[in-house]
């Protein structure tokens, strides 16, 4: 017969099943501890990962000392140091958008596999061939920081025409108001469309002629346009501008 007594003695005896089960009860512990310190580590990382994926990418400056040592030496007999040209066949460069001359400077250039540039002009492919992405950046910023000295409008009897051309276009031809990219004043919209206002006539009128051409191919939109003008549209718009302020 069993008593009470003898019953607790056998259950609290030790057991090997027992202590088996406690050690599998701190593996188990251990396991899941190891599990989850590895989970947060994952977590951190990939939170590090994606704040530096998310991190704007270093926007490089441009250094305009570097800009201005370029134009003197290379830009100056064409463009003059301060880019105001005084030349009418050649743009005048100061307050131009630093992103649309920088946008110039590469279309000169014949890039790899290409056959020919998409701006082709033989001289200023030298030029531009011979700049590296930061000269291009330093030179373009340094003419966009150079304060304006506007050409101005030579032949008065066609300003109202060039006038309704650049506020209106030409309807008949499908041209459109040259405003509508340029703006009311010709200052054009940074890296997109060029200032126009103050520009030499000449320089302006030969582009359009260089559109309509095909000469100059490095813009389809304006290809298209000056296929609906003929020579005296663009000389009437050509001296509007040159007076435009």
């Amino acid at each position: 017969m069993i008593t009470q007594a003898s019953t607790c003695r056998l259950i609290t005896v030790s057991s090997p099943i027992f202590a088996d089960s406690s050690k599998l009860a701190a593996k188990a512990s251990r396991t899941i501890q190891a599990a989850f310190f590895a989970m947060a580590f994952a977590a951190v990382s990939l939170s590090t990962t994606a704040l530096q994926a998310a991190a704007p990418e270093k926007v490089a400056v441009a250094d305009l000392a570097k800009g201005q040592a370029i134009a003197a030496a290379a830009c100056v007999a064409c463009h003059a140091a301060d880019g105001n040209s005084v030349i009418s066949i050649y743009p005048i460069l100061a307050r131009q958008h630093a992103g649309y001359l920088a946008k110039q400077l590469h279309n000169f250039k014949v890039k790899p596999g290409a056959d020919g540039a998409e701006r082709a002009n033989a001289v200023m492919g030298v030029f531009a061939t011979a700049l590296s992405e930061d000269d291009i950046r330093n030179v373009a910023a340094f003419y966009a920081a150079q304060a304006i000295k506007p050409s101005y409008s030579k032949d008065k009897d066609i300003i109202e025409r060039g006038q309704r051309i650049y506020r209106a276009g030409i309807p008949s031809t499908g041209v459109p108001a040259c405003a509508g990219c340029h703006g009311p004043n010709g200052n054009g919209i940074p890296a997109q469309y060029p200032r126009l206002s103050g520009q030499h006539a000449d320089y302006t009128a030969a582009t359009l002629a260089a559109f309509k051409s095909g000469e100059r191919a490095n813009s389809s939109q304006m290809m298209s346009i000056a296929k609906g003008m003929n020579e005296g549209d663009m000389k009437a718009v050509a001296e509007y501008l040159a007076g435009l302020r």
